[in-house]
Protein backbone atom coordinates (compact mmCIF):
# COMPACT_ATOMS: atom_id res chain seq x y z
CA UNK A 1 0.00 0.00 0.00
CA UNK A 2 1.01 3.63 -0.44
CA UNK A 3 -0.19 7.07 0.57
CA UNK A 4 -0.13 10.58 -0.88
CA UNK A 5 1.85 13.32 0.85
CA UNK A 6 1.06 16.85 -0.31
CA UNK A 7 4.27 18.83 0.27
CA UNK A 8 3.40 22.50 0.91
CA UNK A 9 5.84 25.41 1.08
CA UNK A 10 6.02 29.21 1.03
CA UNK A 11 7.70 30.59 -2.07
CA UNK A 12 9.89 33.66 -2.64
CA UNK A 13 7.38 35.91 -4.38
CA UNK A 14 7.65 39.55 -3.26
CA UNK A 15 6.21 41.57 -1.67
CA UNK A 16 3.77 38.81 -0.62
CA UNK A 17 4.80 35.17 -0.70
CA UNK A 18 2.54 32.52 -2.25
CA UNK A 19 1.84 28.94 -1.27
CA UNK A 20 3.03 26.10 -3.50
CA UNK A 21 2.49 22.36 -3.26
CA UNK A 22 3.11 19.07 -5.03
CA UNK A 23 2.33 15.43 -4.33
CA UNK A 24 4.70 12.60 -3.45
CA UNK A 25 3.68 8.94 -3.27
CA UNK A 26 5.20 7.13 -0.30
CA UNK A 27 5.10 3.53 0.86
CA UNK A 28 2.82 2.79 3.78
CA UNK A 29 4.74 3.50 7.00
CA UNK A 30 7.56 5.32 5.19
CA UNK A 31 8.82 8.43 7.00
CA UNK A 32 8.55 11.80 5.28
CA UNK A 33 11.81 12.39 3.41
CA UNK A 34 13.34 15.65 2.29
CA UNK A 35 12.45 16.45 -1.30
CA UNK A 36 13.63 18.81 -4.01
CA UNK A 37 11.97 21.35 -6.30
CA UNK A 38 12.76 23.89 -8.99
CA UNK A 39 13.44 27.12 -7.13
CA UNK A 40 13.81 29.06 -10.39
CA UNK A 41 10.05 28.69 -10.89
CA UNK A 42 9.17 29.92 -7.38
CA UNK A 43 11.41 33.01 -7.13
CA UNK A 44 13.83 31.09 -4.90
CA UNK A 45 16.74 30.34 -7.25
CA UNK A 46 18.41 31.19 -10.54
CA UNK A 47 18.07 28.77 -13.42
CA UNK A 48 21.77 27.85 -13.46
CA UNK A 49 21.55 26.59 -9.84
CA UNK A 50 17.86 25.93 -9.41
CA UNK A 51 17.64 23.05 -6.91
CA UNK A 52 16.10 23.79 -3.53
CA UNK A 53 15.17 21.41 -0.70
CA UNK A 54 11.88 20.82 1.13
CA UNK A 55 12.38 19.89 4.80
CA UNK A 56 9.15 18.56 6.41
CA UNK A 57 8.39 20.33 9.71
CA UNK A 58 4.67 19.78 10.30
CA UNK A 59 2.18 17.23 9.01
CA UNK A 60 -1.51 16.54 9.51
CA UNK A 61 -4.24 14.41 7.95
CA UNK A 62 -5.28 15.48 4.45
CA UNK A 63 -9.03 16.13 4.85
CA UNK A 64 -9.60 16.51 1.11
CA UNK A 65 -8.11 13.18 0.01
CA UNK A 66 -8.99 11.44 3.27
CA UNK A 67 -7.66 8.03 4.26
CA UNK A 68 -4.04 7.92 5.35
CA UNK A 69 -3.01 10.81 3.09
CA UNK A 70 -1.13 13.75 4.61
CA UNK A 71 -0.56 17.47 4.24
CA UNK A 72 3.13 18.21 4.85
CA UNK A 73 4.32 21.74 5.59
CA UNK A 74 7.99 22.27 4.74
CA UNK A 75 10.78 24.73 5.34
CA UNK A 76 12.74 25.70 2.22
CA UNK A 77 16.45 24.93 2.50
CA UNK A 78 19.48 25.43 0.29
CA UNK A 79 21.22 22.28 -0.95
CA UNK A 80 23.74 22.57 1.92
CA UNK A 81 20.70 22.38 4.28
CA UNK A 82 21.05 25.97 5.48
CA UNK A 83 17.75 27.93 5.55
CA UNK A 84 16.88 29.67 2.29
CA UNK A 85 16.63 33.48 2.45
CA UNK A 86 12.83 33.20 2.08
CA UNK A 87 12.59 30.82 5.07
CA UNK A 88 11.10 33.07 7.75
CA UNK A 89 10.22 30.09 9.96
CA UNK A 90 13.93 29.56 10.58
CA UNK A 91 14.13 33.07 12.07
CA UNK A 92 11.20 32.42 14.42
CA UNK A 93 12.58 29.17 15.84
CA UNK A 94 15.39 30.68 18.00
CA UNK A 95 13.12 33.47 19.29
CA UNK A 96 10.44 30.96 20.30
CA UNK A 97 13.09 28.93 22.10
CA UNK A 98 14.64 31.96 23.83
CA UNK A 99 11.35 33.04 25.39
CA UNK A 100 9.75 29.62 25.86
CA UNK A 101 9.84 30.02 29.65
CA UNK A 102 7.41 32.94 29.33
CA UNK A 103 4.92 30.61 27.60
CA UNK A 104 3.82 32.97 24.79
CA UNK A 105 0.64 31.97 22.98
CA UNK A 106 -1.17 33.46 20.00
CA UNK A 107 -4.60 33.49 18.42
CA UNK A 108 -4.69 34.91 14.87
CA UNK A 109 -7.91 36.15 13.25
CA UNK A 110 -7.49 35.55 9.52
CA UNK A 111 -9.75 37.73 7.38
CA UNK A 112 -10.09 37.03 3.66
CA UNK A 113 -12.32 37.88 0.70
CA UNK A 114 -13.90 35.61 -1.89
CA UNK A 115 -13.79 36.73 -5.51
CA UNK A 116 -15.94 35.53 -8.38
CA UNK A 117 -13.79 36.50 -11.33
CA UNK A 118 -12.84 40.16 -10.99
CA UNK A 119 -15.44 41.12 -8.37
CA UNK A 120 -15.96 40.20 -4.73
CA UNK A 121 -18.50 37.43 -4.23
CA UNK A 122 -21.88 39.08 -3.65
CA UNK A 123 -21.09 42.27 -5.55
CA UNK A 124 -23.48 42.88 -8.47
CA UNK A 125 -22.09 42.70 -12.01
CA UNK A 126 -22.62 46.43 -12.38
CA UNK A 127 -22.23 48.84 -9.48
CA UNK A 128 -22.01 48.12 -5.78
CA UNK A 129 -24.13 46.37 -3.13
CA UNK A 130 -25.77 48.14 -0.21
CA UNK A 131 -23.36 49.88 2.15
CA UNK A 132 -21.52 47.70 4.64
CA UNK A 133 -22.89 47.15 8.10
CA UNK A 134 -25.52 44.43 7.85
CA UNK A 135 -23.14 41.83 6.49
CA UNK A 136 -21.09 41.40 9.66
CA UNK A 137 -22.13 38.12 11.33
CA UNK A 138 -25.24 38.32 9.14
CA UNK A 139 -27.68 35.69 7.98
CA UNK A 140 -29.74 35.40 4.81
CA UNK A 141 -28.94 35.10 1.11
CA UNK A 142 -29.25 38.85 0.62
CA UNK A 143 -26.34 39.51 3.00
CA UNK A 144 -24.22 36.35 3.14
CA UNK A 145 -22.18 35.01 0.23
CA UNK A 146 -19.99 31.93 0.24
CA UNK A 147 -21.19 30.22 3.40
CA UNK A 148 -21.08 26.78 1.73
CA UNK A 149 -17.35 27.27 1.04
CA UNK A 150 -16.72 28.58 4.55
CA UNK A 151 -18.44 25.62 6.19
CA UNK A 152 -16.55 23.14 4.02
CA UNK A 153 -13.26 24.88 4.85
CA UNK A 154 -14.08 24.73 8.56
CA UNK A 155 -14.83 21.01 8.30
CA UNK A 156 -11.53 20.45 6.49
CA UNK A 157 -9.57 22.36 9.15
CA UNK A 158 -11.19 20.39 11.95
CA UNK A 159 -10.59 17.08 10.17
CA UNK A 160 -6.93 18.07 9.76
CA UNK A 161 -6.69 18.56 13.52
CA UNK A 162 -5.95 22.28 13.32
CA UNK A 163 -6.65 24.53 16.32
CA UNK A 164 -9.49 26.39 14.62
CA UNK A 165 -11.46 28.29 17.26
CA UNK A 166 -14.19 29.97 15.20
CA UNK A 167 -15.48 31.58 12.00
CA UNK A 168 -17.68 34.57 11.17
CA UNK A 169 -18.84 36.71 8.28
CA UNK A 170 -17.08 40.06 8.12
CA UNK A 171 -18.09 43.66 7.38
CA UNK A 172 -17.88 43.60 3.57
CA UNK A 173 -19.90 41.24 1.35
CA UNK A 174 -17.92 38.11 0.50
CA UNK A 175 -15.51 38.77 3.36
CA UNK A 176 -15.01 36.19 6.12
CA UNK A 177 -12.76 35.32 9.01
CA UNK A 178 -11.46 32.21 10.73
CA UNK A 179 -9.42 32.10 13.92
CA UNK A 180 -6.47 29.83 14.74
CA UNK A 181 -5.25 29.35 18.31
CA UNK A 182 -4.50 29.97 21.07
CA UNK A 183 -1.25 28.00 20.69
CA UNK A 184 2.48 28.75 20.65
CA UNK A 185 4.19 30.95 18.03
CA UNK A 186 5.49 28.14 15.81
CA UNK A 187 2.28 26.11 16.14
CA UNK A 188 -0.07 28.98 15.28
CA UNK A 189 2.06 29.98 12.29
CA UNK A 190 2.35 26.46 10.89
CA UNK A 191 -1.37 25.87 11.31
CA UNK A 192 -2.32 29.21 9.78
CA UNK A 193 -0.31 28.44 6.64
CA UNK A 194 -2.01 25.03 6.37
CA UNK A 195 -5.42 26.64 6.95
CA UNK A 196 -4.67 29.16 4.20
CA UNK A 197 -3.73 26.33 1.81
CA UNK A 198 -6.97 24.53 2.68
CA UNK A 199 -8.91 27.75 2.07
CA UNK A 200 -7.51 28.19 -1.44
CA UNK A 201 -7.90 24.49 -2.22
CA UNK A 202 -11.48 24.34 -0.93
CA UNK A 203 -12.50 27.42 -2.91
CA UNK A 204 -11.13 25.76 -6.07
CA UNK A 205 -13.95 23.22 -5.93
CA UNK A 206 -16.50 26.06 -6.03
CA UNK A 207 -14.75 27.91 -8.88
CA UNK A 208 -14.16 30.83 -6.51
CA UNK A 209 -10.86 32.40 -5.44
CA UNK A 210 -9.90 33.62 -1.98
CA UNK A 211 -7.59 36.58 -1.50
CA UNK A 212 -5.70 38.02 1.47
CA UNK A 213 -5.52 41.44 -0.21
CA UNK A 214 -5.62 43.95 2.68
CA UNK A 215 -7.78 46.40 0.72
CA UNK A 216 -9.68 44.34 -1.84
CA UNK A 217 -12.11 47.15 -2.70
CA UNK A 218 -11.10 50.79 -2.68
CA UNK A 219 -13.26 53.40 -1.00
CA UNK A 220 -15.66 53.09 1.91
CA UNK A 221 -15.17 49.38 2.49
CA UNK A 222 -13.33 47.60 5.28
CA UNK A 223 -9.93 46.15 4.58
CA UNK A 224 -8.84 42.66 5.61
CA UNK A 225 -6.55 42.10 8.59
CA UNK A 226 -5.01 39.36 10.68
CA UNK A 227 -5.66 40.69 14.17
CA UNK A 228 -3.12 38.99 16.40
CA UNK A 229 -3.99 38.12 19.99
CA UNK A 230 -1.05 37.56 22.31
CA UNK A 231 -0.30 36.70 25.91
CA UNK A 232 2.41 35.32 28.14
CA UNK A 233 2.17 33.54 31.46
CA UNK A 234 2.73 36.86 33.25
CA UNK A 235 0.02 38.60 31.21
CA UNK A 236 -2.41 35.83 32.04
CA UNK A 237 -1.77 36.49 35.74
CA UNK A 238 -1.08 40.22 36.20
CA UNK A 239 -2.53 43.35 34.55
CA UNK A 240 0.79 45.15 34.98
CA UNK A 241 2.20 42.78 32.38
CA UNK A 242 -0.63 43.75 30.00
CA UNK A 243 0.33 47.43 30.09
CA UNK A 244 4.04 46.54 29.99
CA UNK A 245 3.54 44.61 26.74
CA UNK A 246 1.58 47.51 25.21
CA UNK A 247 4.26 50.00 26.23
CA UNK A 248 6.96 47.77 24.74
CA UNK A 249 5.14 47.69 21.40
CA UNK A 250 5.01 51.51 21.39
CA UNK A 251 8.58 52.18 22.48
CA UNK A 252 11.03 54.04 20.24
CA UNK A 253 11.18 52.74 16.69
CA UNK A 254 9.17 49.60 17.49
CA UNK A 255 5.85 50.78 15.98
CA UNK A 256 7.38 51.38 12.55
CA UNK A 257 9.68 48.35 12.83
CA UNK A 258 6.57 46.22 13.23
CA UNK A 259 4.28 47.95 10.75
CA UNK A 260 6.76 47.72 7.87
CA UNK A 261 6.75 43.93 8.38
CA UNK A 262 3.02 43.52 8.93
CA UNK A 263 2.13 42.95 5.27
CA UNK A 264 2.39 44.70 1.92
CA UNK A 265 -0.10 47.52 1.32
CA UNK A 266 -0.57 48.26 5.01
CA UNK A 267 -0.83 52.01 4.43
CA UNK A 268 -3.95 51.41 2.30
CA UNK A 269 -5.66 49.61 5.16
CA UNK A 270 -4.39 51.41 8.28
CA UNK A 271 -5.86 54.82 7.49
CA UNK A 272 -7.53 55.66 10.80
CA UNK A 273 -10.90 54.72 9.30
CA UNK A 274 -12.79 51.43 9.17
CA UNK A 275 -11.77 50.29 12.65
CA UNK A 276 -8.06 50.98 12.21
CA UNK A 277 -5.44 53.31 13.67
CA UNK A 278 -3.21 55.29 11.25
CA UNK A 279 -0.21 53.22 10.18
CA UNK A 280 2.26 55.90 11.37
CA UNK A 281 0.78 56.40 14.85
CA UNK A 282 0.74 54.07 17.84
CA UNK A 283 -1.95 53.85 20.50
CA UNK A 284 -3.51 51.31 22.83
CA UNK A 285 -6.73 51.33 24.78
CA UNK A 286 -9.41 49.27 26.43
CA UNK A 287 -12.17 48.11 24.07
CA UNK A 288 -10.88 50.50 21.38
CA UNK A 289 -11.00 49.09 17.85
CA UNK A 290 -9.58 52.36 16.57
CA UNK A 291 -6.35 51.79 18.51
CA UNK A 292 -3.24 50.02 17.27
CA UNK A 293 -3.52 47.57 20.17
CA UNK A 294 -6.80 46.76 21.91
CA UNK A 295 -7.10 45.55 25.48
CA UNK A 296 -10.41 43.65 25.67
CA UNK A 297 -12.80 44.98 28.32
CA UNK A 298 -12.88 41.59 30.02
CA UNK A 299 -9.11 41.75 30.47
CA UNK A 300 -9.36 45.07 32.30
CA UNK A 301 -12.22 43.72 34.41
CA UNK A 302 -10.36 40.51 35.29
CA UNK A 303 -7.01 42.22 35.74
CA UNK A 304 -5.27 39.71 33.46
CA UNK A 305 -5.51 38.16 30.00
CA UNK A 306 -4.24 39.12 26.55
CA UNK A 307 -3.87 41.96 24.06
CA UNK A 308 -4.91 42.26 20.41
CA UNK A 309 -2.52 43.84 17.91
CA UNK A 310 -4.94 45.09 15.26
CA UNK A 311 -2.30 46.24 12.80
CA UNK A 312 -1.22 43.08 10.91
CA UNK A 313 -2.62 42.75 7.38
CA UNK A 314 -4.48 39.70 6.17
CA UNK A 315 -1.44 38.98 3.97
CA UNK A 316 1.08 39.10 6.84
CA UNK A 317 3.58 36.28 7.23
CA UNK A 318 2.62 34.68 10.57
CA UNK A 319 6.21 33.60 11.20
CA UNK A 320 7.22 37.27 11.04
CA UNK A 321 4.41 38.75 13.13
CA UNK A 322 4.75 36.16 15.91
CA UNK A 323 8.53 36.62 15.99
CA UNK A 324 8.29 40.40 16.27
CA UNK A 325 5.58 40.40 18.94
CA UNK A 326 7.25 37.66 20.99
CA UNK A 327 10.64 39.37 20.89
CA UNK A 328 9.33 42.87 21.64
CA UNK A 329 6.83 42.01 24.37
CA UNK A 330 8.86 39.31 26.13
CA UNK A 331 11.95 41.52 26.16
CA UNK A 332 9.86 44.37 27.58
CA UNK A 333 8.37 42.16 30.30
CA UNK A 334 11.86 40.98 31.29
CA UNK A 335 13.17 44.56 31.38
CA UNK A 336 10.26 45.60 33.62
CA UNK A 337 10.97 42.74 36.01
CA UNK A 338 7.63 41.03 35.39
CA UNK A 339 9.08 37.60 34.61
Amino acid sequence: MSYKAEYIWIDGTEPTAKLRSKTRILADGEDLPVWGFDGSSTNQAEGHASDRVLQPVFSCPDPIRGGDHLLVLCEVMNIDMTPHASNTRALLRPVAEEFAEQAPIFGIEQEYTFFDGARPLGFPVNGFPAAQGGYYCGVGSDEIFGRDIVEKHLDHCLAAGLSISGINAEVMPGQWEFQVGPVGPLEVSDQLWIARWLLYRTAEDFNVSATLNPKPVKGDWNGAGAHTNFSTKAMREDYRAITSACEALGEGSKPLDHVKNYGAGIDERLTGLHETAPWNEFSYGVSDRGASVRIPWQVEKDGKGYIEDRRPNANVDPYVVTRLITDTCCTGLKKDGLV
